[in-house]
């Protein structure tokens, strides 16, 4: 009899405990009535710090997960990605939460598309940018290193973020480019399919020159340059017999195609001495004038 009262009242205790707790996590600021009544109480802040200190703990998880084996480049770039998931996934936790707490959402839902929508056609061009960024990291199109011409300019890609993608080009500048021009254009990559390119020089001779001559003289200007790879090997085209000359190209690979007109500059000036050396002759366009008088 004695156990019944005591189970008895320490089931009255925990009811009253537990009615004091609900009553303080109530505590807070109500407004409104019906279907508009909003209320923010103790307990909803409680649960919202919960959980978004939960779905961060998810998130870094998650984070720490997929990029465990992903070099530090990529690893980078992954995370700025994953902030735009982060955002999107603690506003979607503020409105469940608020629905249930029994908040009604559908005004700030619909607030929030008017808003979505105004900004969408204000920053029309920044989130192309922003999404052209995505596109750009996910599937690697472009990489940092890379070589490409955009608008006429060649740059040395050094940097790719979110909106931009930052490049230096051959006389030491640096130009930013929108992200949503690299996936919107044609854009030429140097280096995408490999690190190594193949550059040429036309040169053109005098009628009447030595053609094998021409070819070992051509070859012996890349020979000992150190910026041209010796495989593969150099090798030399007779383009055409042009109206003054004799078209020759010398075609050869480099590793760093970014200061190629440095190299060929170089290359240049070396044919042109080797041709003085040896008499071969670099003509100029001539035409010849004949004078009919009556």
């Amino acid at each position: 009899m004695i156990q019944e009262k005591v189970v008895e009242k320490i089931k009255v205790v925990t009811k009253d405990i537990w009615g004091a707790i609900l009553d303080f996590l109530d505590l807070g600021i109500h407004f409104g009535d019906g279907e508009n009544k909003i209320s923010i109480s103790i307990g909803l802040v409680l649960v919202m710090v919960f959980s978004f200190a939960l779905t961060s703990f998810l998130l870094k998880l998650t984070r720490k997960f997929y990029t465990r084996k992903m070099e530090e480049e990529d690893k980078l770039k992954f995370i700025s990605v994953f902030k735009f998931t982060n955002y999107f996934t603690y506003i979607v936790i503020f409105f469940v939460i608020l629905g249930m707490t029994g908040v009604n959402i559908t005004p700030f839902l619909a607030a929030s598309a008017a808003l979505l929508i105004g900004l969408g056609l204000a920053l029309q061009d920044f989130f192309q940018d922003i999404i052209g960024g995505i596109f750009i990291i996910l599937d690697k199109s472009l990489l940092v290193g890379d070589v490409i011409e955009v608008e006429g300019k060649v740059g040395k890609v050094i940097e790719i973020k979110l909106r931009t993608t930052r490049a230096i080009t051959r006389d030491d500048k640096i130009i930013i480019i929108p992200n949503h021009i690299l996936i919107r254009n044609s854009i030429y990559n140097f280096t995408q399919n490999r690190k190594t390119t193949r550059e040429e020089i036309t040169v053109g001779v005098a009628y009447g020159s030595d053609t094998e001559k021409v070819k070992k003289l051509l070859l012996e200007s890349v020979k000992e340059h150190k910026g041209v790879l010796s495989k593969p090997k150099p090798f030399v085209t007779f383009e055409d017999f042009g109206d003054s000359a004799l078209i020759f190209k010398l075609k050869f690979f480099v590793k760093d195609s970014f200061r190629v007109p440095t190299l060929s500059s170089d290359i240049r000036f070396l044919i042109d001495k080797l041709f003085r050396e040896n008499n071969i002759t670099i003509p100029f366009p001539q035409r010849d004038v004949h004078l009919y008088t009556n």
